[in-house]
Formats: C-alpha cells, structure tokens, sequence
C-alpha cells in the first residue's frame, strides 16, 4: 500500500527484519486464503500500522514477472493502492505493533528507488517519482 500523508507530501515506508533480510519497503504484505484485495489491505495496515486507513484509490498492480525473493519457485503479483489514516492526527505518532518493524514518513520529493529492497516496490517508487517530476 502506497500510504500518504493528510496532505499527500509524506509518504510511509517500513525497514522490516524478515527472517535474515533486512527489507525497505513500502506497507503491507500477502494475501491469505479466502480473503479479498481490501480485505487484505486492511487487515495489513491493522498489522504493520496498528490503525485503520481510508482507501484512495488503485494505483498499480504489477505487469511484469517477477519472481519471489523468498520462494524462487513462485512469482509475485503486487497490487498497490493509495490510502491514507482514517485519522490524520495519528501522523505524528505512529509506531507499528509489530516489534521488528519500524516506520518512517518518507517525502515524496525524496524518493528513491534505490532505497527499496524488493524490485516491486522499486519500480512503484520510480512511477511515484515520475508523478511528482514528470521528465
């Protein structure tokens, strides 16, 4: 998930310890058995954010292959989508519940793909760079 700021110039990564990989990321996580897109959707942000978020909109589902970092033999589909908090105020403070993951306000403008560790999200920060400075 792609999660912004109440004024849309910040948005939210996570530096994660996955196992033995340190991972830079962007919010949010799989799929499990039965559930929807944004069913998924909240339920990770209730996990990694540890508070509800207010759909914006879809903006990318992934359109080449790619294969799992953590299983070689299966391919990844991503599916973004913009949000930000139901409750804006809660900016400021927010720590996730989960222990080995922490988050950081990251400014559009300061973006880079480089600071992402998983191909995915690099490609999405390179179309968030893109949408702030057209070339």
């Amino acid at each position: 998930m792609l999660c912004f700021s109440a004024d849309r110039t910040q948005v939210l990564i996570c530096h994660e310890q996955v196992g033995a990989h340190r991972l830079v990321k962007f919010p949010g996580g799989g799929l499990e058995w039965g559930e929807g897109i944004l069913d998924c959707l909240h339920r990770e942000a209730r996990e990694e954010l540890g508070l509800p978020i207010r759909v914006l909109g879809h903006f990318y589902t992934t359109e080449f292959f790619q294969p799992s970092v953590f299983r070689p033999n299966h391919q990844v589909i991503s599916v973004y989508y913009r949000v930000c908090l139901a409750d804006p105020s809660h900016e400021t403070q927010l720590t996730s519940p989960e222990p080995d993951l922490r988050l950081e306000w990251r400014p559009v403008s300061q973006l880079r793909a480089d600071d992402f560790t998983l191909p995915i999200d690099r490609a999405v920060a390179d179309m968030l760079i893109q949408v702030q400075h057209p070339r």
